[in-house]
């Protein structure tokens, strides 16, 4: 009678402890697809504005839904790779969004790369019926220059950088490990009255384009670190970001939560304490 008992107790234990996991993916699952989705930086391309290594969450409410707000599951190391197209891509297609909100000028994105799916982080630029042009690395806005104030130097250990362990582009050539590496620093305002900040390390080709036209329905977007950005300033056929539908949109960066400058979230010495929290501008 008392191992009658037991057994069932064990069978309620284990039937309790799956119901809760279940219940703990079903709640992480409709938080990730319809509130926010965690997004950690991997690059230096929207320096200073955001490091390698930091942690936010990317408001999905901000813009309305499309099949870009299904969740993308990638783990390398099991060999997991789920897209979001693999959960919602009958939806793909309409250029349309349910609750679709116009994203601003100046808003930090995550979007889907139009090609690849990846996700990428970039500034909005350019708008629906935008000229947009650089010319000697300044940015031109419907044959306006944006307003465009130098701020000195934004300075970094040249050493590698997060898990892919890379190192930072400088100004300076020839640096050794340790070595400070230097970008010129510049408060940029767009029209609308957005400032923020951006790097520049030297002359190169996207420092100089022709003039885009941003076709209805889609937007221009750009990094801060304007000379360590892929974005669309290069056309998608010449590997590129180009222009960005509204349905590829995932939704708005505000905020940083967490941040650590080390190759892992584990080595506490390397977390930047003073970017927890902190509004994305």
């Amino acid at each position: 009678m008392s191992d009658e008992v037991q057994g069932s107790g064990l069978f309620e234990t284990i039937k309790e402890t799956v119901k809760t996991v279940v219940y703990a993916l079903l709640i992480a699952g409709v938080f990730r697809t319809f509130l926010f989705q965690p997004f950690w930086i991997p690059s230096g391309s929207m320096k200073d504005t955001l490091l390698i290594g930091d942690f936010l969450f990317v408001n999905k409410m901000a813009y309305g839904y499309s099949y870009a707000s299904c969740p993308s599951i990638r783990i390398p190391a099991l060999g997991l790779d789920v897209d979001a197209e693999d959960f919602c891509g009958v939806f793909k297609g309409s250029n349309e969004r349910l609750f679709g909100g116009e994203p601003e000028r100046g808003d930090v994105v995550v979007f889907r790369h139009p090609v690849t799916g990846r996700d990428f982080i970039k500034r909005l630029i350019g708008l629906p019926g935008d000229r947009i042009q650089v010319t000697d690395g300044r940015l031109i806005i419907n044959d306006e220059p944006v307003g465009l104030e130098p701020v000195g130097l934004f300075v970094e250990t040249f050493e590698p950088q997060g898990p892919e362990r890379s190192g930072p582009r400088c100004m300076e050539r020839n640096l050794s490990l340790g070595d400070d590496c230097s970008k010129e620093r510049f408060i940029e305002t767009l029209p609308n009255g957005v400032s923020h900040s951006i790097l520049n390390i030297r002359t190169q080709d996207t420092d100089n384009t022709g003039v885009f036209t941003v076709p209805e329905g889609q937007y221009f977007f750009m990094g801060d670190n304007r000379d360590n950005s892929t974005d669309s300033r290069v056309l998608r056929a010449q590997g590129g970001v180009g222009f960005v539908n509204y349905e590829d949109i995932v939704g708005r960066a505000d905020r940083i939560m967490f941040s650590s400058a080390g190759n892992s979230m584990l080595f506490f010495w390397t977390w930047r304490s003073d970017r927890y929290f902190k509004p994305i501008n």
